[in-house]
This record gives C-alpha cells, structure tokens and sequence, in this order.
C-alpha cells in the first residue's frame, strides 16, 4: 500500500504535465482544424531555451521563466501561424498534417544545430531546497504540488477563456466556418492567431514541467507528446475535462507499470510503450464525432498513360545503372537507398493518393519485410522475397480492420501508435514464441543480412543491390500505374471522395480497405528487404518510427497522386543531404532541416513537386531533335567518367548543365500551336452517350459524380 500511494503521486505528477500538453494540443485543433504533431517539439525548444537562460548564462528562475512563456513562446506561435500554418489553412488533412510533422523535423534538426547532442544536459527541479511534503509513507516534492497545481490553473482558464470571452467564441466559430463567422464580425486571422500564441505557451510550460524529471534530449521530448496525443483522444479532441482524465489514466498507468512488472526486456518495451498502446486502444473504443474543418481536399488524380509509364520505368532502371557504374563503393551503399526507400514512399500512393487513407506505420511494414528476409534467406534464397510481399501485406491487412472505424487524423493516430508499438516494444523482444512458432526479431541488437541469389548467381555487392533494387522500383511503379487504370483503381478513388456513398452504392469497405493497405504494405516489406540487402546489418533504430516521418513527409511533397512520387521522394531523401555534406561538411547540420523545409513549402505547390515538373518539362519532348541530342550528351557524359576521363563532379555538373541549356533552348523556341477546339456545352453525367457519343474515360467521370452523390 505504501508503493502504491507512492507510485500514485508520482503518476499523478506526471498526468498534471500530459494534461497541460494535451490540451494545447486540443485547443489547436478545436479552434483552427489543426492537428500539430509538432506541439511537443514547441515545448521541446522551450525546455531548452530555458535551460540555455538558467544554467548556460545564469539567468535568475523567474526571469527566465518571463522571457520564455511570455516573450519567446507567444512570439514563436505568432511566427508559426502566420508563416507556416496559414498559407496551408485551405489544403486537405493530409496536407497540414504533413506541414505540422514537417516542423517537428525541423525543430528537432534546429535544436540539434544549436545544442550539440552529444553533450549531456539536465535541468533542476524547481524549489531545490524545500522540504518535501510527506503524505503517509509518501513524499511529495514541492515540483511536484507546483505541477498539479499548473495543471489545475490551466483547466481553469481554458475553460474561462474558451466560453466566457468573446475571444473564445470566435476561436470556437472559426473552425466550423471561417467565412460565416467572418461575417459576424468575427476575425479568423486573429482568432488563429491568439490559439497558436496559448497552445505554444501551453507546450513551453509542459516541456518545463517535464525536462527536469526526464534526458534533456530532442527527440525524446518531442516524442513525450504520444503521451498527450492520448490524454486529447480521450477527450476526442475538443474535450478538455476528459483530456484531463485521459491524462490521469495515462500518468497512472506508466507509474505503475514501472512499479509493479517485472524487470526484464519484454516488460520494460511495454512500460515505455504503455501510452502509444493505450492511444490505439482509445482510438478503437471511445466513439469519435465529425472531424473539425475540412478533412479532404478532392483533386483529379491524373490517369498515366501505358507509353509514358513504360518510359518512366525504364529511365529508373537506367538511372540506377548510370549510379551503379560512377560511384565509389562507399557511395554506392549510401545512394542505394534511393530506390529502396523509393519503394516505401511508393507505397503512400495507392493508399494515400488514391484510396485517401493516412498511414505513418509503412517504415515499420519494411521493419517487417527485412526481418522477414533476414530470417526466411541466410543464403539468399530468391523465393523468400515472395514471402516478404504475403508478410508484409498480412501486416497491412491486420492494420486495415481497425482503420474500418477511423479516418482523417484520427487514422493518422492510431498507424502512428501502432508503429511506436512495434517500435518501442515489439522490435526490443529479442524472439517470440506463439504456441510452438519460435519467431526471432532483433535477437542480438542487430541482424546479418546478405543478397539475394537468382539463377544461381548471387547478387551481394553494393553495385548489383543497388540496380536490382532500381528494377524492383520500376516494376512497381509500373504497377501501380496499372493499379490506377484499372477498375480496382477507380473504386480506390471513389473511396477516397465518399467512404458514405461507395459503401451506399454496394461497395465493401473492408475488402477495399484492406486490399489496399495489404497492397501498399507489401510495397513496403519489399522496400525494406532491399534496404536491409544494401545496409548488410540491421538494427531496430534503422526503422523507427521517426525515421519514417520524412519518408512521408517527401512523399507527399512529391504528390501522392504521381507514380514518379517514389523515385522522387527516394532522390530527395537521399541525394541533396549527403551531396551537400559532401561539398561542405560544415553544412551538416543544415542539411537535417532540408526535409522539414520542403514539407514547411507544401502550401506553394500542394499538388507536388512530381505534377508540376511534369507540367514545366512537358514542352520539351515536342522537341525531339533537342532532346534526342542532349540525352546523347548526357551518354557521353557517363562514357568518358567510365573510362576514367572525368570524376563524378564533373559529370553531375556536366548532366545538370545539359538539361538547363535545353530547358532554355526550348522556352526560346516558338510552340507549336494548336488549332483552338470549339466550345462545347458541358453535359451532365448523367446524359453522357445520350446528348453526345459515349468515351471511355467517361465512365471515370460518371464513377466520380455517383461516388459524390
């Protein structure tokens, strides 16, 4: 009974800190329709701006305490919504949900930049010196009392605030209609503007509150936020009594579990994975209400012609044999991971561009593929990569039942939750034994993995990886291009813009959701089979659950809709940051924030990088000649650096010069014009082949009206 009262208090303290978090997170969302994944890197950059001002310059508490949540925090809210957060204000959920991880990358790279990592920091607890209070056997530090009693002040006065002020109503009507309550009289801007500024300062005093009692370190603290994203799902994201309960829950269930289970691998993942289980769970059980603000932002998704995917197929070959044949050894491991990460980001476009669903566990189906590999192909039996697929897709499918109930953010949530599982818990159990299957994961911390051996010749170096990897990327994307002109693939998009109305019109939800999210988790297992293949050994961090994040993130920059999506967001995962690290190993840590910048940007092109350089380069086939001639001086190029006549700088330098000069030799060359089609009334779907003869994408237009009702 004494432990208990103990580990009471001490769960309690910590409910008192996820609650303050938790219902900025809440007010964000019921006021603006955000979601931000990036509030616990906010309260991140607090805790150590904080410490900077108290132990690094020897500022007094109180005026460092001044400085941070009353200057710093309201003006790095104001910063963040008026830059970021507004121009992405009228894109769909994915979008902003994508702009908000995109600042979690960049303020974690920003804080490693300023603080060297390496360099162990702690900050003490607040009154020192106080006598602790003893309840019973229990003691109660004066942290601790000041903790709950923040906690309690906040619900106080966001209860206040919300309901009993003008500002507050406003903040509540924006959300559900921008323009009406612009009508009232009512400022959006500002409205926003003044949630950001009370939802960062909530982060700044949780992120205080809690650097003491945990490792002054980046990700870590950032990551504490599952915790509040479960204490918020509690309260269903705009229900702040109950966030506080969902806090309470969660802060008890950690300090008992770390209490009372046993002391060994298995128990303590569980106890660091507690709250991400508790998330997923929450998210099955309690009942969730229409999601604020606009969910969807309904876009054509373009129809890739045979011919134009055939060409795109074969260049990703040529492009991984190009690489294969100019870099060193070293480089060859380090690029290889172009195209294997190419397949994993390949993967969000059958689920995420075309069936609408958000998914940030595909890094963990990779986790499963390579495992699979490891295990299943010690020789490099070639077969096993059919398992990885089945594997890897029986995974997704498992995924896809419970996805049934959830959508939007909240689906968002609950992929999020189960790959901190696999990440935190399931990955650090060595092996597991279900009735008399023996399953080993990461038995020794990390897993040998060799090539695979096709007609008896075995694939293992860096050279051959990185081209089979190139082909498997090319037979996909021409897959999925396949997927997407064919019937399974209108059906994918009619679910995308009604869930409702597919499933009025016969549609089966569950086949579709989960024949989906098997077929893009399969991508992905193969993926990171390929991976594992060029990195030889493996560990569980290889796959973590932040790792993935920028893969989604340049997934959705390059467009979700676009099969050149993977090789695009492979390219830019890979290329820029270890050509610049190259170039000037000073821009190290500049480099870290290159993914969250181009996530930050979404909002000038929400369509994707992919859509908009096809656009730009599209008058440049009509020149065939110019073309052809340049492709021949990009072949000479790679000639003369096979034989030694030039390095790799200079034909990279050699390449991007040929296609500049073309670019500009075909904007100074007079297009062709096209005699101009007459107008044409436009006809209803449903008079399609009546009031004019029928073709054959008519039947996608007709698909589309009768999904949207």
């Amino acid at each position: 009974m004494d432990q208990f009262l103990a580990y009471s208090i001490v769960g309690l303290s910590t409910a008192a800190i996820y609650a303050v978090i938790g219902s900025g997170l809440v007010l964000t969302y019921t006021t603006t329709g955000v979601f931000n994944f990036a509030h616990g890197a906010a309260g991140m950059l607090a805790a150590f701006t904080y410490w900077q001002l108290t132990v690094g310059w020897g500022w007094p508490v109180p005026v460092a305490l001044a400085a941070v949540l009353l200057v710093a925090a309201p003006a790095f809210g104001a910063i963040v919504e008026r830059v970021i957060i507004r121009p992405v204000e009228g894109l769909g959920e994915a979008e902003r949900l994508v702009v908000t991880v995109a600042m979690l990358s960049g303020f974690i790279a920003i804080a490693q930049w300023i603080w060297n990592p390496n360099e162990p920091r702690t900050l003490p607890l607040f009154f020192p010196g106080a006598a602790s209070i003893h309840i019973g056997p229990a003691t109660v530090t004066w942290h601790q009392i000041a903790t709950m009693a923040v906690a309690v002040a906040v619900a106080i006065g966001l209860r206040i605030l919300l309901y009993n002020t003008r500002i507050g109503t406003q903040m509540r009507a924006t959300v559900d209609d921008r323009a009406l309550a612009g009508l009232t009289g009512a400022d959006p801007a500002r409205s926003s503007r003044f949630a950001w500024i009370i939802s960062t300062q909530l982060a700044a005093i949780g992120g205080i509150l809690i650097a003491p009692q945990v490792t002054l370190d980046a990700t870590q603290l950032s990551l504490l936020i599952v915790s509040a994203y479960t204490a918020a799902v509690f309260g269903r994201l705009r229900n702040l009594p109950m966030t506080f309960v969902g806090a309470v829950v969660v802060g008890l269930l950690q300090a008992y579990l770390t209490g009372y289970l046993p002391q060994n691998t298995t128990w303590q993942g569980l106890q660091v994975a507690a709250p991400a289980l508790l998330l997923f769970l929450a998210l099955l059980v309690f009942p969730h209400g229409r999601l604020r603000g606009k969910s969807v932002r309904l876009h054509p998704v373009p129809t890739p012609t045979l011919r134009g995917t055939t060409v795109f197929a074969v260049a990703t070959v040529v492009f991984g044999v190009v690489l294969a044949t100019v870099l060193s050894p070293s480089d060859l491991v380090i690029y290889g991971a172009i195209f294997s990460f190419g397949l994993i980001a390949l993967s969000f476009v059958p689920l995420g561009g075309y069936a609408g669903q958000i998914s940030l566990c595909q890094l963990s189906m990779g986790a499963i593929g390579a495992l699979v590999w490891a295990h299943l192909a010690p020789d490099g039996q070639w077969w096993a990569l059919i398992v990885v697929f089945v594997v890897a897709a029986a995974a997704g499918a498992v995924i896809a039942v419970p996805a049934l109930r959830l959508s939007g953010i909240y689906l968002a949530l609950g992929t999020a939750a189960f790959a901190v599982i696999l990440d935190l818990w399931v990955f650090s159990i060595p092996s597991i034994n279900i009735g008399s299957v023996h399953i080993t994961l990461f038995a020794a911390g990390s897993v040998n993995v060799t090539g695979p051996t096709v007609f008896g010749v075995h694939l293992d170096s860096a050279r051959d990886l990185m081209i089979v990897a190139a082909v498997f990327l090319a037979v996909a994307s021409f897959g999925v291009a396949l997927l997407r002109r064919g019937r399974f693939g209108r059906r994918l998009i009619a679910l995308r813009d009604s869930e409702a109305a597919y499933a009025m019109l016969g549609g089966n939800l569950l086949l579709a959701k989960v024949a989906v999210f098997a077929l893009s988790a399969g991508i992905a297992g193969l993926g990171g089979a390929l991976y594992a293949m060029q990195q030889q050994s493996i560990t569980a961090v290889q796959f973590s659950f932040q790792a993935g994040l920028p893969i989604f993130l340049l997934a959705v920059v390059s467009g979700l809709a676009s099969v050149g999506s993977g090789l695009s967001a492979g390219t830019l995962l890979i290329a820029p940051i270890n050509m610049l690290i190259a170039v000037a190993p000073r821009l190290q840590n500049f480099t870290a924030l290159l993914p969250g910048l181009a996530g930050i940007g979404l909002g000038r092109n929400p369509d994707g990088v992919v859509p908009y350089f096809r656009r730009d380069w599209a008058p440049v086939l009509q020149h065939r000649i110019a073309l052809a001639l340049a492709l021949a001086a990009g072949a000479a190029l790679w000639v003369l650096r096979l034989v030694g006549a030039v390095n790799g700088w200079v034909l990279f330098w050699g390449v991007a010069a040929v296609a500049v000069a073309l670019r500009i030799y075909v904007a100074t060359r007079p297009q062709p014009s096209a005699e101009p089609e007459p107008a044409q009334a436009t006809v209803p779907p449903e008079w399609l082949g009546l009031r004019r003869p029928w073709r054959a994408e008519d039947e996608e237009v007709l698909d589309r009206a009768v999904a949207r009702g």
